[in-house]
């Protein structure tokens, strides 16, 4: 299932210089966040808690995501040359799932490694919360790369898509009606790092944790298929 040449291709057009550039603006941030915060404030859990989840969880990774997710097919779709990639002897679902691991892989590094970074600055991991967002942050980075790989895969608006659902659904929605958090990837999770913290409380999510594995999985597994089954109606007249 997984090609090492569209692998190689999909990982040249994500990290070219102005894509990489725009990749690292929201982890250079939350790194100086935390510099700031620990400067001024000192070791303190629940600040450390509250930046990685209001600016890592909650706007950085589905940020990344949404770059990633969509950068990893969408441009090819808009601009045809995915026509090129069609006509070779790889199979639909086969592009799909190397797309998919590129994204994820893309979407961790940029959002988990910062992550453990800025926890570690902000108080050095005391009761495990650079860890557990740390663990949040590659979990979410899945299920957004699967989400936002299907949206490049079905539409041409599909950063716009993916920014109203990262800043509008989770960020705005999440914060003030609580049917929404269920619906969120971020809550789920959220759902993961509350189970591996050290201090109860400290880290909340609205879902519980099996509910929130089965909706990661469950979304993750559905998104990559629906996205395979609707490049297979790519055909290359049509892309034409």
């Amino acid at each position: 299932m997984y090609h090492p040449t569209v692998a190689r291709l999909t990982y040249r057009a994500l990290l070219g210089r102005r894509r990489a550039a725009v990749l690292l603006i929201l982890p250079a941030l939350l790194i100086l966040i935390a510099v700031a915060v620990r400067a001024f404030n000192g070791v303190d859990d629940q600040i450390a808690s509250d930046v990685l989840g209001g600016f890592a969880l909650a706007t950085m990774i589905p940020l990344i995501g949404v770059i990633a997710g969509t950068g990893a097919i969408g441009p090819e779709i808009d601009d045809g040359s995915i026509v090129y990639l069609l006509a070779k002897p790889v199979t639909r679902p086969s592009i799909i799932f190397t797309k998919l691991i590129v994204a994820i892989s893309v979407t961790m590094v940029f959002s988990a490694v910062p992550t453990f970074i800025a926890g570690f600055i902000l108080n050095g991991n005391g009761q495990q919360i650079a860890v557990s967002y740390t663990i949040a942050a590659l979990v979410a980075s899945i299920a957004y790369s699967a989400l936002f790989l299907l949206l490049g895969t079905v539409s041409r608006h599909a950063v716009v898509i993916g920014l109203v659902y990262a800043l509008v659904w989770e960020t705005l929605f999440g914060s003030l009606v609580a049917g929404a958090r269920t619906l969120s990837v971020q809550q789920w999770s959220l759902a993961v790092a509350e189970k591996t913290s050290a201090e109860e409380g400290m880290i909340a999510s609205d879902v519980g944790l099996p509910v929130a594995i089965v909706l990661l999985v469950g979304v993750t597994a559905v998104a990559t298929w629906y996205a395979g089954r609707k490049l297979r109606t790519l055909t290359l007249a049509g892309e034409e």
